[in-house]
């Protein structure tokens, strides 16, 4: 139609064209919406036997055909129900077990949209589609569960029988220190201080946990190792007898002036006697059974990539050379059974130190799987071992999961083969890796659940809320406030999960590789070995934490909190965030403040399992709505310095006009609230005035 034309000049029929454009409702974007959810796709987890139920919303009498489009095809989807805002469709899919891709197109007249996982857009984006994988499940015991991960050596010393000593051992050039002071900061080279925490300390602190409301413990690893992260394993069959169990102690800690570990005979005997070891492994199955009494689960910390320089099959330090029992390692005999474990450059044996170290770290052997099916089989046995009785984890959580292999091709194969040996050995095992980018290829059903869920969740709402990179190590003021980039970087990084992997996913604010988030919220770059540990203390912000806590509680995923954060622990990255729980010195508001949030989130299926929409941004300002066919919860944040008054439209998560929303918790600079205040629905939205630094969670009262 040429518009530069009169009106009174146009054709009949183009009259009517125009009068039909400006008379007809317009499309309502904002009413559009469908996920992976119980409630928009059922069964949620289907096999290849089930028929699926696909479904999608629109606004009430706003569309006039809603088409499922998937595997070549364009199929009309039928209206079965409606309400006050919104008209549902659904088409019921035949069983298939192959993946499928699908979206939808809406027809509003003479307008038209695409809804995939990032919402309406103009044209297809394959990229974007909603998937089914047939037959992938995960754990729903995950779903939505309250996870706390301890690094242990700094959660709690329960056995001081078992602590590391002085000079113990020498690690990467020096010997082993014994800390005296429970609340000494961690030195910039801290590998080798022990603070001496342990299973017992787990073990006494069980009732701690449960009472703040963890579901699920996640632990650092627990293997035989050297340094205090454990990170570099040194005998998968066993627990550290210096986190586990030390009844035969002989030997003597190593003399002055010695240069290796030949003569560190307490550390041999307390290692390698099975005594120890066999008693250790028995701690682990007490520790287990008593996370089962109550209502808890344990997840496991793998290191597969690479193990370490002390470990058996390597013996680089000669600790198991002479030892009864243990075969020759392969850095000391190139006879060594275990001499295809590791990739050797020259042929220099004896005692050959040219060996591929991960990154070219000689005291993390990369795992060389593809010349050795020997190890390849002994790393499953592992993976079984520990999730089988009687130890009986739930899981594992895979370090540097991506790098394992040569190639992709050959790690791929690996971690569908790992996952078939652990879910036959215990279905519900979880298997969780740490992963950075896209998990996508790892996450169609054959190899991972879910992973660490850095760029789906700690990354954006660091920058949101602090402008602070997740190492502390950059600042970003254009970053800092932006909600339309949080809510961008969230809704891309979610399009990569399946749905039942984004609810189980390890939504953490701080972890063991990176700065605490309390520390972030002084928008300081940093880390110890340049302002001092102090520094990580300055000028925090808990009205910021507390916000960041209220997303991490009511997002989708498994809320995970790093020991001590809880209690108020700061800290600059690797290895200042390992400082010890302050047991005695906690920040109690704090401590309260996560025990009413995780009971808020528990008691919620909306915000345990619901839908995810978010609902209003402008900058400083977030807000979200969580909900299900039965419950609605809203969540709004003020990270600005000033008070704001905003209008939210809750009609868009289901709320009709006239209902009430009710305060379930508030947090500011100087705390928080319970106290109940109530917001009245008008015309679909809510009027709220939000002070400085400030967070509340709304639910519909009852």
């Amino acid at each position: 139609m040429n518009f530069n034309i009169p009106f009174k000049d146009l054709s009949k029929s183009e009259k009517i064209q125009l009068y039909v454009q400006h008379t007809q409702p317009a499309l309502n974007k904002k009413a559009l919406f469908s996920d992976g959810s119980k409630f928009y796709r059922f069964p949620a987890e289907p096999t290849s036997k089930d028929e699926i139920t696909i479904r999608f919303r629109a606004g009430r009498n706003n569309v006039d055909t809603v088409y499922l489009i998937y595997c070549g095809e364009r199929v009309v989807m039928n209206l079965f129900k409606n309400d006050e805002l919104f008209d549902y469709y659904e088409i019921t899919i035949p069983p298939t077990d192959k993946t499928i891709e699908y979206y939808f197109e809406v027809v509003a007249g003479k307008q038209r949209c695409i809804y995939n996982k990032r919402g309406a857009m103009l044209e297809p984006q394959p990229y974007y589609n909603f998937k089914i994988s047939p037959n992938f499940s995960t754990p729903d015991w995950a779903k939505g569960a309250v996870f706390y991960q301890i690094f242990v050596d700094r959660f709690y010393n329960g056995d001081k029988d078992n602590d590391v000593l002085d000079n113990e051992y020498i690690y990467i050039g020096e010997g082993t220190t014994k800390v005296e002071d429970w609340d000494k900061y961690p030195a910039a080279m801290g590998v080798r201080e022990f603070y001496g925490g342990d299973l017992q300390g787990v073990l006494d602190k069980l009732d701690y946990l449960k009472d703040l409301g963890v579901d699920v413990i996640y632990l650092n690893p627990i293997f035989v190792s050297p340094s205090n992260h454990k990170y570099d394993i040194q005998d998968y069959d066993y627990v550290d007898p210096h986190f586990g169990v030390i009844k035969s102690d002989k030997g003597q800690v190593l003399p002055e002036g010695a240069k290796d570990n030949k003569k560190a005979t307490k550390y041999i005997n307390r290692v390698t006697n099975k005594v120890n070891l066999e008693a250790s492994n028995k701690l682990f199955i007490k520790l287990t059974e008593e996370i089962h009494k109550r209502g808890m689960k344990v997840i496991l910390d793998g290191v597969f990539n690479h193990c370490g320089s002390f470990n058996k099959w390597l013996d680089k330090e000669c600790i198991y050379e002479k030892q009864e029992g243990y075969e020759k390692g392969a850095y000391v005999d190139k006879k060594s059974p275990y001499h295809t474990f590791f990739k050797f450059f020259e042929e220099d044996w004896p005692y050959n130190y040219k060996y591929d170290g991960w990154w070219g770290h000689d005291t993390l052997p990369k795992l060389n799987y593809e010349e050795s099916p020997k190890l390849y089989e002994y790393i499953l046995k592992i993976a079984k071992k520990w999730v089988s009785p009687p130890y009986n984890a739930d899981g594992w959580r895979l370090d540097v999961a991506a790098d394992l292999g040569h190639t992709a091709e050959y790690n791929h194969k690996f971690w569908r083969d790992f996952r078939k040996a652990v879910k036959e050995a215990n279905p519900d095992a979880i298997i969780l890796a740490e992963h950075y980018g896209d998990p996508g290829a790892w996450l169609e059903g054959d190899q991972w659940d879910t992973v660490m869920n850095y760029d789906a969740f700690m990354e954006p709402l660091t920058w949101f809320l602090t402008g602070v990179e997740k190492h502390s190590d950059e600042f970003r003021g254009d970053l800092l406030g932006n909600h339309q980039s949080f809510f961008d970087a969230m809704s891309h990084h979610m399009s990569r999960f399946h749905y039942q992997s984004l609810e189980v996913a390890m939504n953490e604010l701080s972890n063991h590789d990176h700065s605490r988030f309390l520390t972030r919220t002084n928008r300081k770059v940093g880390r110890t070995h340049t302002l001092g540990p102090e520094a990580a203390n300055e000028n925090v912000n808990k009205g910021v934490f507390k916000e960041a806590v209220v997303v991490q509680m009511t997002w989708p995923g498994a809320p995970t909190l790093y020991y001590g954060d809880e209690a108020g622990v700061c800290g600059w990255t690797d290895p200042d965030n390992r400082r010890t729980y302050p047991w005695g010195k906690e920040d109690k508001e704090l401590v309260s403040f996560h025990k009413d949030v995780i009971g808020i989130h528990k008691k919620s299926d909306a915000l345990m399992r619901g839908s995810l929409k978010f609902l209003y941004g402008e900058q400083n300002v977030i807000s979200y709505g969580r909900f299900t066919n039965e419950e609605e919860v809203v969540v709004i944040l003020n990270n600005d310095e000033a008070e704001k008054t905003i209008k939210i439209p809750v009609w868009e998560i289901g709320i009709f006009d006239n209902e009430v929303l009710v305060s379930l918790l508030t947090t500011s600079e100087e705390g928080h609230s319970k106290e109940k205040t109530e917001y009245i629905v008008e015309k679909g939205f809510i009027t709220i005035t939000m002070p400085p630094i400030s967070s509340v969670i709304l639910g519909c009262k009852q």
